[in-house]
């Protein structure tokens, strides 16, 4: 149960620190970010809050989505995502989130959709080796046998074959602050986080 925000992927860099060395690093733009609903365990049965980002016009939302905003006078956002946590009496609606919330060196678990890499094949999906390229094989990249024969006679389910790469939710844990920048609200943490750049992502303080 951890406070997160919500943020856009910059993309990635390289820093370097005191002694000289080279620090992977990628830039995230996160928030601000606006509390939409505070849940309660006497009112909801659990302790959470809800979160707004990113601006959009009215006309870009439904009905229920513009009356669930319009009922605590919060302007049109795109992405509502909610946060389980310990201490809602600490929060209230129309409260502003920033990259603030964070420290510098702290560790945060970033959670996102990874780059879609369209259908592929189990070399590139499984890591398998493949068939001999000598010796008149015709077996180079193909699966091979996917099951037994007359018994069970079918294909067990998680076979693993050909199919969609990439496009998954990927969580990546413990990712430590380098830097925070409140003015332009950015935040650089130290290795990769899932996705391209604009990526929607979740950053979250790690346990």
């Amino acid at each position: 149960m951890s406070l997160g925000l919500l943020g856009n992927k910059i993309g990635m860099t390289q820093i370097f620190d005191e002694s000289g060395k080279i620090i992977p690093v990628t830039v995230l733009k996160i928030g601000p970010c606006i509390i939409t609903q505070v849940k309660t365990v006497l009112k909801d049965g659990y302790n959470a809050i809800q979160i707004g980002y990113g601006n959009v016009s009215r006309k870009s939302l439904t009905q229920p989505e513009l009356g669930h905003l319009q009922k605590s006078n919060i302007q049109p956002l795109k992405y509502l995502k909610e946060f389980k946590i310990n201490n809602p009496e600490d929060f209230q609606i129309n409260q502003v989130l920033n990259v603030e919330t964070f420290t510098t060196g702290q560790l945060v678990d970033v959670r996102g959709k990874s780059s879609g890499k369209g259908f592929s094949g189990v070399q590139k999906r499984h890591n398998f080796a493949r068939g001999p390229m000598t010796h008149g094989s015709k077996n180079h990249r193909a699966p091979g046998s996917i099951g037994m024969g007359t018994t069970p006679g079918r294909v067990l389910p998680g076979k693993k074959m050909a199919g969609q790469l990439g496009n998954k939710i990927i969580n990546i844990k413990k990712l430590k602050i380098i830097l925070i920048d409140s003015k332009e609200n950015i935040l650089v943490v130290k290795g990769s986080v899932p996705g391209k750049p604009g990526n929607l992502l979740s950053i979250i303080a790690s346990h």
